[in-house]
């Protein structure tokens, strides 16, 4: 297989992007009917090209799940690693296709693979693209709810920052821990800082630390505007500590950690209890 010189290409801080193959830019492209002429013709679906990418992790990158099918089908890694430690399934999650994600899991994608301080997990990736179903699939697959990015954080960070409120919501339920700190600033830090009403009551609800300093002392109210409702509500509940039955609710998930959604559901009790304690 010729290998085709084309222009450097920078593709964020992943570096420079000068020799790509026939198959790598089908991939890419979405290009169904070459890929299958160029594997039909004896390409190699392994090949790597700068930075370790291979034609997987170029068609998983744009969302095109029929050219990630027709490359599993012939034998393509679907754990491949680029030189960053990056797999196939973190860049479908980083694009947010459902589909591909769908398909890597079912062929056998590590939903937790061993990355290096360079790449973020496929959950984090998940949160930052905010497309609450892959969110929800990767959990479902396992997903660790406190894979830490350097930069970013949890996944739950992540997905205060790039304001996914529905992303919260199904982390929290699914148990992640609402109190983590990146240099001491927790999810309802970033939430203040985005002013996003309805974000900060979820995570105070599930026990957000109001009271929280980050590295520079300040208090998530710190970062909201002065009269704003965000303000408000964090004001509100420092003079108005949370109900018994509230209280109640949360020392119940903590107990249950992350295999609260599970074990609920087995429970012995009424299904509006149920309902309550999965925030329902």
């Amino acid at each position: 297989m010729e290998i085709e010189n084309t222009q450097p290409d920078f593709f964020g801080d992943i570096g420079c992007w000068s020799e790509r193959t026939e198959v790598h830019k089908a991939a890419s492209e979405g290009q169904v009917s070459e890929l299958q002429r160029l594997i039909q013709s004896g390409a190699s679906v392994n090949i790597v090209a700068v930075d370790s990418v291979t034609p997987l992790h170029e068609a998983c990158l744009w969302g095109h799940t029929q050219c990630v099918r027709l490359l599993l089908d012939a034998g393509a890694q679907v754990d491949a690693r680029n030189s960053d430690g990056g797999t196939p399934l973190c860049d479908a999650s980083s694009a947010g296709s459902l589909d591909c994600v769908s398909l890597l899991l079912e062929r056998g994608a590590m939903a937790n693979p061993t990355l290096t301080s360079h790449t973020a997990s496929p959950l984090n990736e998940a949160c930052v693209a905010g497309n609450s179903d892959c969110v929800k699939l990767l959990i479902s697959a396992g997903a660790c709810l406190e894979s830490y990015d350097l930069y970013l954080g949890t996944p739950l960070h992540v997905a205060c920052v790039n304001k996914h409120t529905d992303c919260v919501k199904l982390l929290l339920n699914a148990g992640a821990k609402v109190n983590v700190t990146r240099l001491h600033i927790t999810p309802l830090h970033e939430a203040a800082k985005n002013r996003r009403v309805e974000m900060i009551q979820t995570l105070v609800e599930f026990g957000a630390n109001i009271y929280a300093r980050d590295q520079n002392d300040r208090k998530p109210v710190y970062y909201t505007t002065p009269g704003s409702p965000s303000a408000a509500y964090l004001k509100f509940y420092e003079t108005n500590p949370m109900s018994l039955q509230e209280l109640c609710r949360l020392a119940v998930r903590k107990t249950l950690g992350t295999k609260v959604l599970k074990v609920v559901d087995q429970l012995d009790i009424p299904k509006l209890l149920i309902s309550y304690l999965c925030y329902q």
